[in-house]
C-alpha cells in the first residue's frame, strides 16, 4: 500500500469498519427471513470477509515500524 497520510488511513479505516458492520446487520437479517436466496447471503459473507482483510491491512499500516 502507499505511503498515506495518518488522517487518511484512518478515515478509510472508519469508512471499512461502517461497511463491515451494515453488512453484518444486512446478513443478519438475511440469514432470519426464510426466503432468503443462499447465494445472496454467500456473496454478502465473502464481501464481509473482505473488508475484515481490508481493515487489518489498514490496521497494521498505521503501526509504525520499529528498527530491529
Amino acid at each position: 500500500m502507499s505511503e498515506l497520510p495518518p488522517e487518511e488511513v484512518a478515515y478509510r479505516l472508519a469508512q471499512l469498519r461502517l461497511q463491515h458492520r451494515d453488512l453484518d446487520v444486512a446478513i443478519q437479517r438475511l440469514q432470519e427471513d426464510i426466503r432468503s436466496d443462499e447465494m445472496s447471503l454467500k456473496r454478502l459473507k465473502k464481501r464481509k470477509l473482505h473488508l475484515k482483510d481490508c481493515i487489518a491491512i489498514l490496521e497494521s499500516a498505521m503501526i509504525p515500524d520499529q528498527p530491529a
